[in-house]
């Protein structure tokens, strides 16, 4: 098995193994893929120079620690100064994001030969905290479908599980490397479960941050203007991983205000900002809000075994288990309103001037915050909430119904976080008889990521242990 971000962030630190071995390693079996179609787009020469140069930066830092017996050394892991936690780990993005010297395509043909001049926002970060983004992985077109990733200029990718069925969109290049064992650490976008259904079909990790915690400059349609920052919206971008930890470590690396002006290194800015703790470090003290089904998208007999256990082990390790829905919300009425702000998105996200009034603009906004405060008084009393990422495995490309049931269904589970803004996260938690992973989902409170992330690193311990 491939080793989470964690874990070779940790070799390559303690000179286990090289940066260059690692990205020589990574480049190597991306080349050798011919079924996957996961990553479409590397920069080999670039990754074998970053990957020395993290190398030369560690000897440098170990020499200066050396140097400094006695002293105070400079900040970095391990105090050395300039080593980030994701120094030397070769990583990849979903291509939506602008690479310096990378094309960005979002699956048109139409941007097939736009290179990026400039890198955005989240690639900044990554590479701040000592990450060499490697290449890109595919997208759906356009990022307009949820439930596959085929375009007209990289083709379709497959899920590595199945090749026969699909990686869920529009991440599934992000999650299928991941799964394939092509990257160590990917980011993506969501607006309608945009990186939590691919990593849920994939069975990999993927977290959709609260609304405005990852800068999204950047992350926007080739040849538009760069504004300084993203009002937040229903878009998020987020990590996925091989690993709860890993997703939190990504997480700590981006997130964050913008500098005072575009472009600026957020170390000159003139505050500092962390990742909140999580409520509980151990799973028997977390309360958690669970529903396992519903009739507007009923879960497959898989994913409803595979969540049920989940809840089993749950109250086997003392947690608080706490069946049913928020007071006053209504799933299948906030799932259509989710619908209706998608709409409004759109609208606002090239539809026609003068498609929306600032009235109908205004109702949909306060529809978002009423939804999110019956979310979060719900938050006072339990710590997370956990149901299906969807009500089915991954199925076969091309389908338009699932299981009898509207392939649109796939959206019920992820409107709920999507609408409100809160953090979410789809985990691993088990295997159909014919190996396709099942993906629970875990909403937490606003602003409080890590809660729902530590809540998953407990769970997937328990699951471990059986």
């Amino acid at each position: 098995m491939m080793m989470t971000t964690a874990e070779v962030a940790e070799r390559i630190r303690t000179r286990q193994v090289t940066s260059r071995e690692v990205a020589e390693q990574m480049l190597a079996r991306i080349a050798a893929d011919t079924e996957v179609n996961a990553v479409v787009e590397v920069r080999p020469e670039y990754a074998l120079a970053a990957a020395d140069e993290a190398d030369a930066a560690l000897e440098r830092a170990d020499a200066a620690v050396g140097a400094a017996v006695g002293a105070s050394v400079g900040a970095g892991v391990g105090g050395r100064r300039g080593v980030g936690p994701l120094h030397g780990v070769p990583v990849t993005v979903k291509d939506c994001f602008d690479v310096a010297g990378m094309h960005t395509t979002w699956g048109n043909p139409a941007f097939a030969e736009y290179v990026a001049e400039r890198d955005a926002a989240v690639v900044e970060r990554l590479q701040q905290a000592g990450a060499i983004v490697v290449g890109k992985s595919n997208v759906h077109a356009m990022l307009a479908d949820f439930g596959q990733t085929v375009n007209e200029v990289y083709g379709r990718t497959n899920n590595p599980a199945d090749l026969g069925r699909t990686p869920g969109g529009s991440s599934g290049g992000a999650a299928a490397a991941l799964a394939a064992g092509l990257t160590y650490l990917e980011y993506g976008s969501d607006l309608v479960g945009s990186i939590r259904l691919p990593a849920a079909y994939c069975g990999v990790y993927g977290l959709k941050p609260t609304n405005g915690l990852v800068l999204q400059r950047g992350f926007q349609v080739p040849g538009t203007p760069y504004l300084p920052s993203e009002l937040p919206n229903l878009s998020t971008i987020g990590p996925l991983a091989r690993s709860a930890n890993d997703l939190r470590i990504a997480l700590r690396a981006t997130a964050g205000p913008d500098a005072p002006y575009a472009g600026q290194l957020r170390a000159e800015a003139p505050y500092s900002w962390e990742l909140g703790p999580p409520r509980h470090r151990e799973l028997k003290d977390f309360r958690v809000g669970v529903v396992t089904d519903h009739p507007a998208a009923p879960v497959s007999s898989e994913v409803g075994d595979a969540l049920s256990g989940a809840v089993d082990r749950l109250a086997r390790s003392g947690a608080k288990v706490v069946e049913g829905w928020p007071d006053g919300v209504e799933p299948g009425e906030q799932a259509e309103e989710f619908g209706r702000q998608v709409g409004v998105f759109f609208a606002l996200h090239g539809g026609e001037p003068g498609s929306m009034t600032v009235d109908e603009l205004v109702a949909a906004e306060r529809g978002r915050m009423i939804a999110r405060t019956k979310w979060q008084r719900y938050f006072e009393d339990v710590d997370v909430f956990l149901c299906p990422t969807s009500f089915t495995v991954a199925f076969p490309h091309g389908s338009t119904t699932i299981d009898g049931q509207p392939y649109d269904a796939q959206v019920f589970w992820i409107a709920h976080a999507s609408l409100t803004g809160h953090p979410a996260l789809s985990m691993p938690i088990g295997r159909t008889a014919d190996g396709l992973p099942v993906g629970g989902q875990v909403i937490g409170p606003w602003h409080e990521d890590d809660t729902a992330i530590t809540f998953a690193e407990l769970l997937a311990d328990q699951l471990r242990a059986g």
